[in-house]
């Protein structure tokens, strides 16, 4: 009977030992995933920039590693997203040379680049739930810096513009003003787009009317749906920076999408389609 109870418990010691001993190597897994995931944005800038390693270490600028050219090139590859991406090998390679380039090195700076985050938003408007994008810029305040909300996109603040650019729209005859403008009566009359009126390189501010509405309690914010950045910091090129949730170490904020950028106007037409302006 000894002998039987013995057996079990070396059975079940043994069990628990190699459980344990699995558990630790999981463990210990997840903690090197973790720490090669860039979790926060302050950390893919130190990355980008060679001032922290894979692991975590930060580097300062006393330290013979401080953005280190080779350091660069070994970690970098890894700030971009390889599982979903379709960033072309020859494009990100060519992004990758210039910006480890020995005699004129590119990095980022956290408070004077052109970058900007994009912010994915739900809230409630006259009553019903809408989706919406607020743009967002760092703007220095005193001694230090702050967000701003520099622009919106809402579907239901542009359906209320509706602008007729052709040859036949409604205008005020240019002779109006030697009837005192009376015109205008019949122009505001039963018309609920009065922009036509306007300037033919009249754009709506979509960031005051998102105000106004706000401050009438017209609109109430509801939730994030999700954040994204867009950079133009690294000179003729535009990237994406988007988080990845997921296991493995290709996570946390990584470089989603690599443009070269032709000209000067084509960073311009790739604004105006980040910010809904085309």
């Amino acid at each position: 009977m000894r002998l039987l109870i013995g057996l079990i418990f070396l059975t079940i010691f043994f069990h628990s030992s190699v459980s344990q001993s699995g558990l630790t190597d999981d463990m210990k897994e997840t903690e090197n995933q973790l720490a090669a995931s860039n979790k926060q944005i302050n950390q893919f800038f130190r990355r980008f920039n060679g001032e922290e390693d894979e692991n975590g270490k930060r580097f300062y600028s006393s330290d013979k590693k401080y953005r280190e050219a080779s350091l660069r090139k070994k970690y970098l590859p890894a700030l971009f997203d390889s599982e979903t991406s379709q960033i072309d090998a020859a494009t990100a390679s060519e992004f990758l040379k210039q910006i480890t380039d020995k005699k004129n090195p590119e990095f980022l700076d956290f408070h004077n680049d052109d970058w900007l985050a994009e912010v994915n938003t739900e809230f409630i408007y006259k009553g019903k739930n809408i989706s919406g994008l607020l743009y967002m810029r760092l703007q220095q305040q005193g001694q230090g810096y702050e967000w701003i909300i520099e622009d919106v996109a809402f579907d239901q603040f542009q359906n209320l513009f509706d602008k007729d650019t052709s040859a036949t729209k409604k205008f005020m005859h240019p002779l109006s003003h030697e009837l005192d403008f009376m015109t205008m009566r019949k122009a505001f009359k039963d018309n609920n787009h009065i922009e036509q009126f306007t300037a033919r390189n009249y754009s709506p501010d979509f960031l005051t009317v998102f105000i106004y509405e706000m401050n009438q309690g017209n609109m109430k914010f509801k939730t994030i749906k999700n954040v994204k950045f867009h950079f133009f910091s690294i000179d003729g090129w535009y990237f994406s920076l988007a988080n990845f949730n997921r296991p493995g170490y290709n996570s946390g904020w990584l470089i989603s999408s690599l443009v070269q950028l032709q000209s000067d106007s084509h960073k311009q037409q790739l604004k105006n389609y980040i910010y809904n302006k085309n």
